[in-house]
């Protein structure tokens, strides 16, 4: 274990070195990381699906990943959490509290979801709403990321950085795909689509309906001399799946922070070693299902997450030794909240709705479908949960508050936007950011629903429908020029 610590991270004798005076701790970079566990009760409903249904078991524990960053002028926190999503108001709580108990202010923290589907909801019950009054789970949720930045802040220590990326492009493919001439589909609007989501794709399709972005980003962290902090790294897949029934489970997300703790510290390091893993840009993005079929075991046994984890563990970990390690970098961030228009609900889409909620069974008992008003048989959970959809977004009076956020660390620019988002909205990002070394970060500060860019609008698609997708077409593209606006800002600050 030391010997391979040794070639990747440097010599692993040194020790944690704090510092010993006011002026040493306002000139030297600092780090330190912790965990906090944000696992739900069983019973809570799990999400990630039409109609979420109650947890009957936890088969390894959610988490919120906490980061935090000092070059002596500036303190930045990044957190990741093991959600799906989570609504906006929660991570102003969060941040109200960090900025409380760490003086951390709000603009300088960033809070993104993994987008596990195998994880308790956090969204509350009105997703179309700039503001909502937190449930129980919300509350718990933004204090359990206040204590882990707080612990973070507790363990900062003298460090290093250094930026890398992996290549993985193997291991995922599009989700969306184009149909075959005669195999268009009709969607549950009865609208005919011409792309389809699948993560399968057979002979009713023809090719991708977008590019993949193959690379898992990583920024590490390590003490001066080799003793590793953390390892910060985005990659751009939705999920994998395979959890049991009423699990509940970080996915591969927290798999994958599991393998590099692992592989890269000692099982009594102090302080410990925290790997943390968020989604890039993955609204189109899904695992390469080829890539499981050597394995034999039934489904449900989480092997497909275990196998895809310790994959991109084992790359970024043969990339670490390729990194350049620097001692001072430049810390700065810009954050603007922009108000977008929602999605426009067009008159016979409400008539449609209308028609289904008259249509659709009324049970007793049963999982309430998201958005609909009664639960109901299994052929109209999705239309019913559509139905109940449109109409709260169609009710909708005020913009919705749109949270952006760049952050520079050094020569690394970190692009964030609160959707589900496709990955040439990634993939603008970086060639017009004035930074070599940019990616971007989805589901951060919120829930909004999937970003798609405006030219799939026509095409079709799960994730351009109306309910689905929360904002107006050309919102991708705002949300781009405000992120190069930003940046460019924080090019132009360094430089001054």
């Amino acid at each position: 274990m030391h010997t391979k610590l040794a070639l990747i991270l440097g010599s692993c004798l040194a020790l944690t070195v704090f510092p010993s005076s006011a002026a040493e701790e306002n000139t030297v970079f600092r780090a330190g990381a912790a965990t906090s566990n944000i696992t739900p009760p069983l019973g809570a409903l799990r999400a990630g699906s039409f109609a979420p249904y109650p947890t009957t078991h936890v088969n390894d524990e959610l988490h919120a990943r906490c980061l935090v960053l000092d070059d002596g002028k500036t303190t930045l926190a990044l957190v990741t959490v093991d959600l799906v999503g989570f609504h906006r108001s929660v991570s102003i709580e969060a941040r109200r509290l960090i900025e409380e108990h760490c003086g951390i202010p709000p603009e300088n923290v960033m809070i993104s979801a993994t987008h596990t589907h195998s994880a308790g909801t956090a969204m509350g019950t009105t997703r179309y709403t700039n503001e909502q009054k937190l449930d129980d789970y919300q509350q718990f949720l933004a204090r359990r990321i206040a204590d882990g930045v707080r612990r973070a802040k507790n363990l900062l220590r003298p460090a290093e950085i250094a930026f890398g990326k992996a290549d993985a492009g193997a291991n995922i493919r599009s989700r969306r795909w184009h149909l075959r001439a005669g195999k268009e589909r009709i969607d549950h609007f009865g609208r005919t689509n011409r792309v389809w989501k699948t993560s399968a794709p057979n002979a009713d399709y023809t090719k991708p309906a977008g590019p993949v972005d193959p690379f898992v980003y990583f920024i590490a962290l390590r003490e001066p001399g080799g003793v590793p902090i953390s390892l910060y790294s985005a990659y751009s897949v939705h999920y994998v799946g395979d959890t049991g029934p009423g699990h509940i489970s970080a996915d591969y997300f927290g798999f994958y922070c599991e393998n590099l703790k692992r592989a890269l510290s000692t099982p009594d390091q102090y302080p410990p070693f925290v790997a943390m893993m968020a989604n890039s840009t993955s609204g189109d993005i899904g695992p390469n299902n080829d890539i499981f079929r050597h394995l034999k075991g039934p489904r449900g046994s989480y092997q497909r997450p275990r196998f895809f984890a310790k994959d991109l563990a084992d790359r970024v970990q043969r990339a670490l030794p390729d990194v350049t390690w620097q001692t001072n970098p430049r810390l700065d961030v810009r954050f603007r909240e922009v108000n977008l228009a929602w999605r426009t609900v067009e008159p016979k889409l409400l008539d449609w709705a209308r028609d289904i909620e008259a249509r659709a069974p009324r049970l007793k008992e049963g999982n309430l479908p998201i958005g609909a008003r009664w639960v109901t048989t299994r052929p109209f959970v999705a239309p019913l949960s559509y139905a109940g959809r449109l109409q709260a977004l169609a009710n909708v009076t005020e913009p919705a508050k749109v949270p952006l956020q760049v952050l520079r660390i050094g020569d690394i620019c970190l692009g964030t936007t609160p959707c589900e988002t496709y990955t040439e909205i990634g993939q603008a990002f970086q060639r017009r950011s004035p930074f070599a070394n940019t990616f971007m970060v989805e589901l951060n500060h919120g829930y909004l629903g999937y970003l798609p860019t405006p030219r799939h609008f026509a095409l079709g698609g799960y994730s351009t429908w109306p309910g689905t997708n929360y904002l107006e077409p050309q919102a991708s593209e705002k949300i781009v020029n405000h992120l190069i606006e930003m940046a460019k800002e924080l090019e132009r600050n360094h430089d001054r």
